[in-house]
């Protein structure tokens, strides 16, 4: 079982944590909209607990906990920090009674990794009704991924070319894949269906979807909405630049297989400039986010858009989000929607062409979303290891956290390391606090993983996604390393292989 020191594992020390994590459950009793006498109840039980004898599991009938109903601190419970609950689980039985149940740790998963991911998660073949608590605790401390070739060249099916700067979605159980960029710099037009059900190690049979829409391009995004595909911008292979939106989606027919159905949506006159090389990410369940790009002339771009959809999809408007301060100008970053109205941005290619490392956080503030930068220490990233990149992949997974995998640095070196940006401190200002230096930067945020199994190749501008649980991560094509042929300046090639990057593979 892989070693953590966090302490919230660490029952020695618990009965230290207890003082100061009372302060934290009279906020959130506070917060919740209770009756006085409860708050006060609660309030003087927290006060309490710092003079208990922490090593007693006895408790009397005279305890304020005998006031309160199981569901009312149930509730309170769930508002606060997960080492804030182990250390109050340690001060009463009926706490430590309430935090060892699975039905509380089901619902702390559910807080911390989003319903979606614990449903299908439970739905999927390899949930065996395991305990809450040992899962949250494997999630918690992930320190490896597992990587499988789910392609095979050699074989007779039929497989998408080799590209980079495409698209790759999950959505109805499907792999989607469109467009992107081929030897030669010329653009794709292709769109591919994968149907992947609940076995996710199989050999994948790719079927090719001919529509002639949208027109082929690359450095494109598209996201998942519900059920559909929202397709915006991208490059074509003349150079043309686009700011058109369309609609994808998915159907299956007994009689013809997959099907899959794209279509313009009307946005008005208002929309962002044309671009390429943008990022962009769902928020709610009729918006989406773009952020800057590769505008007309090669300028980079630092605007930040948000088009909201109509229930049909047929309809949408674009507005600009304004905010100061904000991201500078970039291209092949990454946006990554983390829950709620909360997403993070991280690294790319700044106007200097300077490769970037630095992480923004969007989210709600008074009202209105705002950018703020988060700054943090680097003492746990390795010697000789380059955290800045451009091209990567930063996909949301099991546990809330972001995986970041591959990209390539300001001198064109493409990576294969994997990384877990743990944004869970970022939306609180009394965590974040709690985890910064005496400089003001977040520590541990960082924590690079070990990759077992097949060795994938170096890459950069690939395209990568999760099943609905996160706990599978599926990787196609990209740049990689090739072998340097007489009268070629580069070894450059474009990549054809579909990898899939397991986490929790023992289960």
């Amino acid at each position: 079982m892989p070693t953590n020191k966090n302490p919230f594992w660490s029952c020695s020390t618990h009965t230290l944590m207890a003082q100061s994590h009372s302060q934290q459950v009279t906020i959130a009793i506070n917060s919740e909209h209770h009756t006085n006498n409860n708050k006060r109840s609660f309030t003087s039980m927290a006060e309490s607990s710092t003079n208990t004898n922490y090593g007693n599991s006895n408790t009397n009938d005279g305890s304020p906990t005998a006031n309160l109903a199981q569901d009312h601190i149930f509730t309170i419970l769930l508002r606060l920090p997960v080492d804030s609950i182990m250390s109050f689980a340690m001060t009463c039985k009926r706490f430590r009674s309430l935090t060892s149940s699975d039905v509380f740790w089901e619902s702390i998963c559910r807080r911390d990794w989003g319903p979606k991911q614990v449903d299908a998660f439970k739905s999927s073949n390899e949930y065996q009704m395991l305990p809450w608590m040992w899962l949250y605790k494997q999630v918690s401390q992930l320190e490896s991924v597992s990587c499988y070739k789910l392609s095979d060249p050699e074989g007779d099916l039929v497989l998408p070319n080799p590209r980079a700067s495409h698209s790759l979605n999950f959505v109805s159980n499907c792999l989607i894949l469109f467009g992107g960029g081929c030897e030669g710099g010329r653009h794709l037009d292709d769109t591919w269906v994968a149907y992947i059900g609940n076995d996710f190690r199989r050999m994948l049979r790719w079927q090719k979807i001919n529509s002639g829409i949208p027109s082929g391009r690359f450095g494109h995004t598209c996201v998942v909405i519900g059920d559909c595909l929202v397709l915006f911008g991208g490059i074509n292979d003349r150079g043309n630049r686009h700011n058109d939106t369309w609609v994808g989606q998915v159907a299956y027919h007994e009689n013809i297989g997959m099907t899959l159905s794209w279509r313009l949506v009307d946005v008005g006159s208002i929309a962002p400039a044309p671009r390429g090389a943008h990022a962009a990410c769902c928020i709610d369940n009729r918006k989406m986010i773009i952020h800057g790009g590769i505008g007309l002339y090669g300028l980079r771009l630092g605007d930040t858009w948000i088009l909201e959809l109509s229930e049909n999809f047929c309809f949408g408007s674009w507005h600009e989000v304004v905010t100061h301060p904000s991201p500078p100008a970039r291209s092949g970053h990454s946006l990554t929607y983390i829950g709620g109205n909360r997403i993070v941005l991280f690294g790319g290619r700044g106007a200097g062409y300077e490769v970037l490392n630095d992480v923004w956080f969007l989210d709600v503030f008074e009202g209105s979303l705002k950018w703020s930068q988060i700054l943090y220490e680097l003492h746990n990233i390795p010697g000789g290891v380059s955290l800045p990149r451009v091209g990567h992949s930063a996909t949301l997974i099991l546990g809330g956290r972001v995986l970041i995998y591959g990209g390539e640095d300001s001198h064109r070196h493409r990576k294969d390391d994997f990384w877990v940006l743990d944004t869970k401190a970022i939306p609180s200002t009394r965590v974040r606090q709690a985890t910064m230096n005496s400089k003001g930067l977040l520590l541990n945020m960082w924590r690079r993983l070990k990759a077992e199994g097949y060795r994938p190749s170096c890459r950069s501008f690939h395209r990568a996604c999760t099943d609905y649980s996160g706990r599978y991560m599926y990787v196609f094509g990209g740049m990689v390393d090739g072998f340097l042929q007489p009268g070629e300046s580069s070894g450059l090639r474009f990549d054809g292989e579909l990898l899939l990057v397991e986490l929790l593979p023992f289960l």
